[in-house]
């Protein structure tokens, strides 16, 4: 395992990584363990070091997406395992993802199930994510947002610039790799409940999550989204115009706005597919 480099994003997690620290290091002494500290207020660093482990420290909190991206390009191995320091994932199942990688896969993801979810909320979401992204790449998608996952450092790298710095990262990556034709696995886990509160506030973080319904459409084909929108709005017009003219016998304006914004609607998907194509572009 001394190509494996396992990296934990952590903000105030003390009490978790106490715990999941030395089983890391007890199970995988050769791998490369490093936390990226985001601005934690307690005493990270200081269990860190005690426990022999490379603490990544920054002076204020950038985010979840933006400790990953610190991480991987601080990471020496050729296979990188990212998993949250809150305890919730098993080290046992490191061996697991980086064996289906073996069999050929560029990145594995921890896959949970309904009964790891952190509440009945969170789940829906999930749920919704999942079958949304498994439509637009025609794959299975089990777990889009799950941040339990190895990853060939070399393929990962290729997608740093296009992850953001606060959460959704898993999301984005998934979509990227898809998209890029690399190989994606998913193996089944059983998620424990965290250690501590959660960092993700519902009202706060509910416009983010929102987002990703959309960014799984434009990170991967933004025309499967705008073409359905723009035929819903030129059937609008449609409709608009034949209620109309049987009642009043004209055409209204209400029909024509319609009809122009089907129009834009679709142009618009047509400058995204193009900007999208250039940022998977790469020049060999």
């Amino acid at each position: 395992m001394n190509h494996l480099s396992i990296i934990l994003p952590a903000k105030n997690e003390a009490p978790a990584l106490a715990a999941l620290l030395p089983k890391l290091r007890s199970a995988y002494p050769d791998a490369e363990i490093i936390v990226v500290d985001d601005g934690s207020t307690d005493d990270t660093s200081a269990i860190c070091r005690s426990n022999g482990v490379e603490c990544l420290s920054s002076p204020y909190s950038m985010g979840n997406g933006a400790a990953i991206k610190r991480g991987a390009r601080a990471a020496t191995g050729e296979i990188l395992v990212f998993m949250d320091g809150d305890g919730q994932h098993d080290p046992a199942d490191i061996l697991r993802l980086t064996n289906q990688l073996e069999q050929g896969y560029d990145m594995v993801v921890g896959a949970r199930d309904w009964s790891s979810q952190a509440g009945v909320g969170r789940g829906l979401a999930n749920t919704l994510y999942n079958w949304l992204a498994t439509r637009m790449t025609g794959h299975s998608v089990l777990d889009l947002t799950s941040g339990f996952r190895a990853v060939r450092a070399n393929k990962f790298r290729e997608f740093i610039h296009l992850l953001p710095n606060g959460f959704s990262y898993p999301t984005t990556s998934t979509m990227a790799f898809f998209r890029s034709a690399y190989a994606v696995a998913y193996v089944p886990i059983k998620a424990a409940e965290r250690i501590g509160k959660s960092h993700i506030k519902p009202l706060r973080d509910g416009v983010r999550f929102l987002l990703i319904i959309f960014k799984i459409a434009t990170l991967y084909s933004p025309l499967k989204l705008f073409v359905p929108a723009s035929a819903l709005f030129f059937l609008l017009g449609c409709a608009n115009y034949v209620w109309t003219f049987l009642h009043q016998g004209r055409l209204t304006n209400g029909s024509t706005l319609m009809w122009s914004a089907a129009v834009i609607v679709f142009l618009i998907g047509l400058i995204s597919e193009q900007i999208t194509a250039l940022t998977y572009r790469r020049d060999t």
